[in-house]
């Protein structure tokens, strides 16, 4: 680094001092991020390009701690790690380097928003910033909406698996009135004259059973499948032919009596 000149992801320093917030912000809001050489000096070597020439600084617990306010100080903090080198020679230098944001764009206290570019750092346009933004709102409206839709599919299973058992239940139910109505209805054909006020009251009971099933059936029919269906509408047929044979029977008895 130091035989090359500053550039996107190099910045030379002469001193711990001489960093600025908007240093760390600039390569932060970065792709690549960058590094800080703190401890050179800066020379323009014969062929006209700037070079970086070791002059060591001061590398204690102060500098340090000066750097990592530094970073915390921005908005959000921006990550840095802090390295000493040329500790074997009588000038040591720091690197600090800083890694892309994973939280962009970041700004100084001041709300300086800025950005590295070939060996200097500049401002953040207005659309380079609504670029920013935009892809940051987006990429966490997709993370929200993943976990949503993660949700939303486990709690879609509970539901159906609840419903299943629900939808199983009542079929067992309706299959046990069918079997109990066929059962009724072989009985009363087989009632005699003398028998016709039991089947009056057994009558009124079948008309109340018949009206459950129809409120029944208006109840589960937007989740009921169509076997369930079917078998709604044969109850109620029998129950209809059921009611006719008795109406029929009772009539004939007024009729004898």
């Amino acid at each position: 680094m130091l035989s090359l000149p500053e550039g996107l992801n190099v910045d030379f320093k002469r001193e711990v001092h001489a960093v600025k917030s908007s240093d760390l912000v600039a390569f932060a809001n970065t792709a690549q991020g960058g590094t800080l050489l703190i401890g050179i000096d800066e020379y323009t070597a014969d062929n006209g390009v700037q070079r970086g020439r070791v002059v060591g600084c001061e590398v204690d617990d102060k500098a340090r701690l000066m750097l990592v306010n530094k970073s915390t100080g921005c908005i959000p903090n921006v990550e840095i790690q802090i390295f000493t080198e040329n500790l074997s020679q009588a000038r040591p230098i720091l690197r600090v380097e800083i890694a892309p944001g994973q939280h962009k764009p970041y700004c100084t206290q001041r709300g300086e928003y800025a950005v590295r570019t070939d060996g200097r750092n500049r401002a953040l346009l207005p659309e380079e910033l609504l670029a920013i933004f935009m892809e940051r709102e987006g990429e966490q409206f997709l993370s929200r909406f993943r976990d949503a839709v993660h949700q939303l599919e486990h709690q879609l299973g509970s539901v159906s698996h609840a419903l299943s058992e629900g939808m199983l239940g009542v079929s067992e139910r309706l299959y046990e009135l069918d079997h109990q109505l066929q059962r009724t209805l072989g009985r009363i054909e087989q009632l005699t004259d003398s028998n016709k006020k039991r089947s009056r009251n057994l009558m009124q009971a079948l008309r109340q059973s018949q009206a459950g099933i129809v409120q029944l059936e208006n109840s589960i029919a937007p989740v009921i499948n169509d076997q369930g269906q079917h078998l709604l509408q044969d109850i109620e047929h029998k129950l209809g032919m059921l009611l006719d044979l008795l109406d029929s029977d009772s009539g004939n008895g007024h009729q004898g009596h």
